[in-house]
């Protein structure tokens, strides 16, 4: 940086907070997360009495949990985001 004036160090500075800011806007990394999950095509779980199907339906979603290195948080949102009519 040897050249630069204080003011084009914070500039450049105010630069980076504005790009970092918009990034990380409240939200967005949960609307980031759920984006991913998809990608992954999660299946969903209708319910209704199916022991079987709610077995196979938790270890799939738990592969791709494992993938994304979920928190037990992101875990429990993402997870009953699948989830439908009786379920």
């Amino acid at each position: 940086m040897a050249g630069r004036t204080n003011a084009q160090i914070a500039e450049a500075l105010a630069t980076l907070a504005g790009i970092m800011a918009r990034d990380h806007q409240p939200g967005r990394e949960d609307e980031a997360r759920l984006e991913r999950f998809m990608k992954h095509e999660p299946p969903t779980f209708t319910g209704g009495y199916n022991p079987n199907g709610a077995v196979k339906w938790l270890e799939e979603v738990e592969i791709i949990f494992e993938a994304m290195r979920c928190t037990e948080e992101d875990k429990t949102s993402l997870g009953s985001y699948m989830l439908r009519e009786e379920a």
